[in-house]
């Protein structure tokens, strides 16, 4: 069913999801932001409740942080980045969604990523791993890693919301980004000539 939809068709089924608890809270479930053509592709944990009220990914806070971040790597929401969650439906006081959570909301992140098509994909704390790696990733244990999704490349690093409560660790999510642009470097590079 799900390899069938395209952005409309998705929209409307997530809009209908009763497939897990959080729909019970939530004004409206958030399918994400930015170009679907994008090479880069963020994936948060879920929508806060600002994201919540205006039907967008990462527009509070931790959105502002993650706008900067991809500033300083000459990225925008815009042009060539796609963001999107691993559950997208607001949790109860912002806690993190449960393994089940995830799993419910796993067959639309991956037509997300089937649609887009990136060429990399930045899983940003650790829900974002658990969907995209199948497994729960110590994220200390797991930066400057490549991983795999599907044949598309995966870097994991620290959610912007974690960064704004420790700012500390923001030089190591940084260190992450360059890692995650090097392997896009040797991507577009190695693609060139083939």
């Amino acid at each position: 069913l799900f390899r069938s939809l395209d952005w409309e068709l998705l929209e409307a089924d997530m809009a209908a999801c009763r497939a897990c608890v959080l729909c019970e809270r939530r004004n409206q479930a958030v399918l994400g932001a930015g170009n679907p053509r994008a090479d880069w592709m963020f994936v948060g944990e879920g929508p806060g409740s600002e994201e919540d009220k205006r039907g967008e990914a990462f527009v509070g806070p931790a959105g502002g942080l993650l706008d900067n971040m991809l500033t300083a790597l000459a990225l925008s929401r815009h042009d060539n980045v796609y963001l999107a969650n691993a559950v997208k439906c607001h949790a109860p006081h912002n806690r993190t969604p449960e393994a089940a959570e995830i799993g419910a909301c796993l067959p639309y992140l991956e037509r997300q990523i089937a649609l887009v098509k990136p060429k990399l994909l930045v899983a940003l704390g650790r829900p974002a791993a658990l969907a995209l790696l199948n497994t729960d990733v110590n994220i200390g244990a797991a930066r400057g890693r490549r991983f795999d999704y599907k044949g598309i490349a995966v870097v994991v690093t620290y959610h912007p919301a974690y960064l704004l409560r420790n700012p500390q660790d923001k030089g190591k999510a940084w260190a992450d980004l360059c890692f995650a642009r090097r392997l896009m470097a040797e991507q577009t590079s190695s693609g060139a000539g083939t």
